[in-house]
């Protein structure tokens, strides 16, 4: 089967001041990847996924493919950490969902009857939609999740990516956050930045270790042999049919290509 690449980066590196936090980073993305992307604390994760999005400079080449370009902007969904999101903003969930049609609306664009629609369709379908209108501040964070959630797909983007998605979900949600993760990869790629390898990797079809290097491993099982030549802190458990994965004390520079 033939894959199409969205998004290919080339000697791609991510320089903090006198830090290095990626180099050499060669990587495709292809149209119909599930991906979990591992790794340490520090090691690199958020700078990928910024790099991707244009957010941090790099160097290196990052090109998109036509599919994932809409005029002045990328398709790319995004759903942050509610710990990195302000809920000191004035503003309702059914405001932060809109928000994801921003940029390609424009910073002083309206939002349409059928926008507002779209959101209260989705809010309805993760169960919110009943505090559509409740302030960011005066819901629980699970709630705020979801809502990004509807935030990131609104505008129907080609690359959908979670950045640590369950952190604040319920456990009743969890299972069924992940079921609609997996509904939504039949119309789009995915990328989720997790520690809880166990759960992903029995939804993803690869996995990226990144740590200051990059390695991608097209399948959702890694041995511990396979880990130590890439030289990644990840051991490896496994409880029934599910591998359980910890992350362990990093001794190594990062990840090797080979």
């Amino acid at each position: 089967m033939q894959h199409t690449s969205i998004i290919t980066l080339r000697n791609v590196g991510v320089n903090y001041e006198q830090s290095i936090a990626l180099e050499d980073v060669n990587l495709d993305i292809f149209e119909d990847d599930f991906i979990g992307i591992i790794g340490p604390n520090g090691g690199g994760k958020t700078s990928l996924v910024k790099a991707i999005m244009g957010v941090v400079p790099h160097s290196g080449e990052i090109e998109f493919a036509p599919a994932l370009r809409r005029k002045n902007h990328l398709k790319i969904g995004y759903m942050p950490q509610v710990s990195q999101f302000d809920t000191r903003f004035p503003i309702s969930i059914e405001e932060v969902v809109l928000s994801g049609l921003q940029s390609e609306k424009g910073f002083f664009g309206r939002y349409t009857h059928a926008d507002r629609q779209r959101a209260i369709e989705l809010l309805k379908q993760m169960g919110i939609d009943q505090i559509a209108s409740r302030p960011i501040g005066e819901v629980s964070g699970g709630q705020l999740q979801r809502a990004l959630l509807c935030r990131a797909i609104i505008a129907e983007p080609k690359l959908l990516i979670l950045d640590e998605p369950t952190n604040f979900v319920d456990n009743n949600f969890e299972r069924e956050f992940y079921a609609l993760v997996k509904q939504l990869h039949e119309r789009m790629a995915v990328m989720i930045v997790s520690h809880d390898v166990g759960t992903i990797t029995s939804l993803v079809n690869a996995i990226i270790c990144v740590n200051r290097h990059v390695h991608r491993h097209n399948s959702n099982i890694l041995t511990e042999e396979q880990l130590l030549n890439y030289d990644c802190p990840i051991q490896v458990v496994s409880h029934g049919h599910i591998p359980h994965t910890v992350l362990e004390h990093h001794t190594g520079d990062g990840c090797k290509h080979h």
